[in-house]
């Protein structure tokens, strides 16, 4: 995989312009939200938490496709309520699980999710 930030484009810190990747399979899961395995949301009211457990998830899905985090080539946020305050907790989550690799990303602010107490919900691509 090749991660390009264009000349004449802002380098942005947790993210990338554009992922150029080649492998023999795509993977796409499913937005992950912050449940524990019994299906309980972890973290009412807190969006760091959220967004850790959103972000574990992501990555135990990862593994059961038998794809690595370095592999995803796209991820797209959903927030509820978005303020750029958020981002922080948001990025705390994200760096738990993608430590220095960044995928390209979109992040979407929106009125609610499926679960009324959920605030953030992530799905990825990846290529193996």
């Amino acid at each position: 995989m090749e991660l390009i930030n264009p000349e004449g484009l802002l380098e942005p810190e947790t993210y990338s312009h554009v992922a150029i990747a080649s492998g023999t399979k795509l993977v796409f899961v499913a937005g992950q939200e912050p449940e524990d395995a019994a299906g309980n949301l972890v973290g009412a009211g807190d969006l760091e938490a959220q967004s850790r457990q959103a972000f574990a998830n992501l990555g135990r899905a990862l593994a059961a496709a038998g794809a690595r985090p370095d592999q995803v080539t796209k991820i797209t946020i959903y927030l509820v309520g978005y303020r750029r305050e958020h981002q922080a907790a948001v990025e705390v989550g994200r760096y738990s699980l993608f430590g220095e690799h960044k995928p390209t990303d979109v992040l979407v602010g929106i009125q609610s999710l499926a679960h009324p107490e959920q605030l953030i919900e992530v799905d990825a691509i990846a290529v193996i």
